[in-house]
Order: C-alpha cells, then sequence, then structure tokens
C-alpha cells in the first residue's frame, strides 16, 4: 500500500513496472476517508487526462514508448536550409517559383514579411501561456476527448484509440465563421475571445493569399485550388498546443510522425525552444525557429488536390527536458460542400474524390502515427 497526500493506493494500480522502474501509472485504486482526500484525489485524477500544471520527477509508463520507436534526438541534424520566403517581394514570379521548389522538395517552407502583425503575433503568444496557466480543474471544464467537438481542451492525439500517450495538452478551436464558433470558447483569460478573433483574421488572409500562390506553382490559375477547396467559405481550425518540460524526453513524443489532414497549415514555433521535426530524405531534421517567420505545410488536401504533386510531409514535435513549449497551429480546410478531387489540367485522379467530412472523421478514428490517411482513398 503507499500513501500520496495521505490517501491509500493499492500498488499493482497506481504503479507499473517499466524497464526495471516503478512508474506511476494511471489507474487508481483508492480509499477515501475524508471530504479533503476525496477532492485530492480528484486531482490526480485529473491530472492523468491533461499535463499542463503538474509536475512529474519521472515520466508515467503510459507516455513511454517502446525502444524501436522513440525520437533518437540524438541523431537528429538542423536544417539549415529550408527555404525562406520574403512574401514582400515584388517579383511575383520569383515568389511562386520558390513556393512551388519548396512545396515539391520539402513540403514545408518559412515566410516572412507576411501581413500579420506583430502585435497579434505577441498577444496570441501571451495569451495562450495565461490560458494554459490557468488552474487544472478551470482547465477541466473545457476537457472533452471527442474530436467532433467544435472548442475542447485535450491532451495527447486521441486518448480513446492510443496505446500510448504524447507529452501534449492542446485546446482545439474551430473559427470559422467566427460569429458561430466564438460564443463557445473559453472565458478565461478575460481578453481570450478577442486576441485569438483577431489573430484569427489576420491568418485567414494569409492563408488565403498561400493557397493562391500554391495554384499559380502549379500551373493552375490563381483561383484554381481555393475554389475547389470551397472559396471563401472554407473552414478555418486552430489547435494551442502546450508541450510542459519533459523529465524524460528521449522516451516519448509531443506529437510523433503524422501529416496534416487539412489543406495549409500556419505554424507560430516557439522561439526559444525548438521541436518540430521532418522527415526529408529519410532522415529527421530539426527546423529551427526564425525570427518573424511562419512555418507553412502543405497538408492531405493540397495533396489530393495537386494529384500527388505536392506531398504532405511526415514531421513531428519533440520535447525538452528544461522548458515548456508553446506552438499556435492554424489550418485552413475544405467547406463541407467542397468535393476534393484534382483538376483535369493535373492529370488522371490518383485519389477517390471525397469531402473534408469523410476525410475527418477517417483521420480522427485512427492512431496519429499508422499509415498516411490518404492512403485510405486511393483509387
Amino acid at each position: 500500500m503507499y500513501f500520496i497526500f495521505g490517501v491509500s493506493f493499492s500498488a499493482p494500480r497506481l504503479f507499473k513496472w517499466v524497464g526495471g522502474h516503478l512508474r506511476f501509472h494511471v489507474q487508481l485504486s483508492v480509499e477515501c476517508n475524508t471530504k479533503e482526500q476525496q477532492q485530492q484525489i480528484g486531482l490526480i485524477s485529473m491530472a492523468t487526462k491533461i499535463i499542463s500544471g503538474t509536475r512529474f520527477s519521472s515520466l508515467p509508463a503510459s507516455y513511454i514508448r517502446g525502444e524501436s520507436d522513440r525520437p533518437n534526438l540524438s541523431q537528429v541534424d538542423v536544417l539549415d536550409n529550408i527555404p525562406l520566403i520574403d512574401l514582400s517581394c515584388e517579383d511575383r514570379s520569383l515568389v511562386i517559383d520558390q513556393i512551388g521548389r519548396a512545396c515539391r522538395d520539402y513540403g514545408f517552407f518559412q515566410v516572412i514579411n507576411h501581413g500579420v502583425s506583430k502585435e497579434a503575433v505577441n498577444r496570441i503568444l501571451a495569451t495562450s501561456h495565461e490560458f494554459f496557466g490557468l488552474s487544472v480543474e478551470d482547465k477541466m471544464k473545457l476537457y472533452s476527448d471527442d474530436p467532433s467537438r467544435t472548442m475542447r481542451l485535450s491532451s495527447s492525439f486521441n486518448v480513446s484509440k492510443e496505446t500510448v500517450h504524447n507529452w501534449r495538452d492542446y485546446l482545439r478551436l474551430h473559427c470559422y465563421p467566427l460569429d458561430r464558433y466564438v460564443p463557445e470558447w473559453p472565458t478565461a483569460p478575460s481578453s481570450f475571445k478577442e486576441v485569438v478573433s483577431g489573430y484569427c483574421r489576420e491568418i485567414r488572409e494569409l492563408g488565403l493569399r498561400l493557397e493562391e500562390a500554391i495554384s499559380e506553382s502549379l500551373g493552375l490559375e490563381k483561383e484554381c485550388l481555393k475554389k475547389i477547396l470551397g472559396g471563401e467559405e472554407q473552414g478555418q481550425h486552430m489547435a494551442l498546443n502546450y508541450y510542459p518540460a519533459c523529465p524524460e524526453p528521449e522516451l516519448t513524443y509531443g506529437l510523433p510522425a503524422h501529416t496534416d489532414p487539412n489543406a495549409v497549415t500556419i505554424l507560430l514555433q516557439d522561439m526559444e525552444v525548438a521541436g518540430l521535426q521532418i522527415l526529408n530524405g529519410g532522415k529527421w531534421l530539426a527546423v529551427k525557429p526564425h525570427p518573424d517567420a511562419f512555418v507553412i505545410n502543405i497538408g492531405d488536401q493540397i495533396q489530393a488536390v495537386s494529384n500527388g504533386k505536392y506531398k504532405s510531409v511526415w514531421h513531428r514535435a519533440v520535447v525538452n527536458a528544461h522548458k515548456p513549449r508553446l506552438s499556435v497551429a492554424s489550418f485552413l480546410v475544405p467547406s463541407d460542400a467542397a468535393r476534393i478531387r484534382a483538376p483535369a489540367a493535373l492529370g488522371g485522379n490518383t485519389y477517390k474524390d471525397f469531402t473534408y467530412a469523410e476525410y475527418y472523421k477517417t483521420f480522427w478514428s485512427r492512431d496519429l502515427d499508422q499509415k498516411h490517411c490518404l492512403e485510405f482513398f486511393k483509387n
């Protein structure tokens, strides 16, 4: 029998032997004799659902990857030459060419002079840190592991499907149209709705401009891909990601290898703590944050509508032993009415026609690091 906060736990349920070490395990069998003990147990139970706000001296067993499925951080090189594209360049043909080459060679690129204000960036970062600094009890009021929810705080990726969890908490929001979704957003911190709404508006403008440039880089009309994806009615999602300092980062991931299910991802990285890695040429490479830049990556929907000419590249997030890491990921997604298909000008149909609702359901019904979700939609 073990005691925490004066509450007794049966060892077979609270602890688990992993690699010769006794690890904290999430299943609890407790004997609570007082109201205070019941409240304390509630805090422990919540800590097994979200990890921000809880300190760990060792990694819980449910987060430990098998030896063949670990990050091997010592074997990761820094990617110094990921394309950095200046969107203020007056030579549009040069910008289009740079974006096309980046999409073909990497599936990732960075943009500067992108039109999103420094004020909007600073405010979204400050508000996100403030949100994840709320008490565990306050955050748990927003918790859900239902991926169909349009606003939810959750942990890992898909806790109901995965066998090993990921060292991440995240707040997932639907963001377009704003007047539909903002009312359900968190009310704490008090500035949350105003700050996040303003950021979403600026990011949306950037995302639509990028879709036009990607379309032109494929030799298509400027509006072609945007129209296929639903034009101005495309959806928009956001994930505020928080990766707490991890006691044993070599044993787990913030997010394992995956591709993004949407069309275009616009990522605001933490300037102090790197964590994003991409798979290029069969090797994992770390993406060093660049001042005042967004990381752009091609999602599965662009791979489908480009008929496979541009690839939705595998990427992952690793964690840090000493510092937490924050990132803000914004996603443009096809509208509900859009049918995803490549234009005739790009050749035959590698993929079946599908709606984003069909794709999104398949994506969230699986573990994150299984095979590429588009494989389920191939002709």
